[in-house]
């Protein structure tokens, strides 16, 4: 546009140089009113574009704002995010040691009543076997008493006369008053 301008302000001259006057060519108004027109339509358009380019401009500028601002509060997330997991993994390791400690505590409890229920036990077993053995010694004595009259009482039949038997049975009738109190 700017070439024929140009063009038309050189035919304007060279017209102007033909008619003698350069002010009353018709040319030479219509290359002015051209001038001006370019200079004010291209004022006006490198404004437009001059302001679409700061709009534009501005809003990659908030574009990467708001970047910047979502990158930190991601890593504000991830910081707080690796805080909660150390810290759970810290509860859990302290609640796996609290576990092995209780187990260990149960333990050594149930190895305790285990030895304090054996050596009731034991001592039942002992008792039992203690009272077993009187009573098989008291029945060993009642057959040992038992034996004994039996062979006393066959002896007596067998070697005692009936004075002696006599003599006898006056005897233990004197001594009853005295065994029975």
């Amino acid at each position: 546009m700017m070439a024929w301008a140009a063009e038309t302000a050189e035919h304007a001259t060279a017209h102007a140089a033909e008619s003698g006057s350069l002010v009353t060519a018709p040319e030479f108004w219509v290359a002015i009113g051209l001038a001006l027109f370019v200079f004010f339509v291209g004022k006006r358009a490198y404004n437009l574009v001059g302001v679409a380019l700061d709009d534009r401009s501005l809003k990659i500028k908030n574009r990467i704002d708001d970047a910047a601002r979502m990158a930190e509060e991601a890593q504000a997330l991830l910081a707080t995010y690796e805080r909660k997991q150390r810290d759970a993994a810290e509860e859990a390791e302290t609640i796996l040691d609290n576990a092995r400690r209780e187990a260990q505590r149960l333990t050594a409890e149930a190895k305790a009543e285990l030895e304090r229920t054996l050596k009731r036990r034991e001592v039942q077993a002992m008792e039992r076997i203690a009272q077993a053995e009187q009573a098989a010694v008291a029945e060993v004595r009642a057959k040992a008493v038992d034996v004994a009259i039996e062979a006393t009482r066959k002896l007596m039949v067998e070697r005692l006369t009936p004075s002696q038997a006599d003599a006898l049975i006056d005897t233990a009738i004197k001594e009853l008053p005295t065994r029975l109190n």
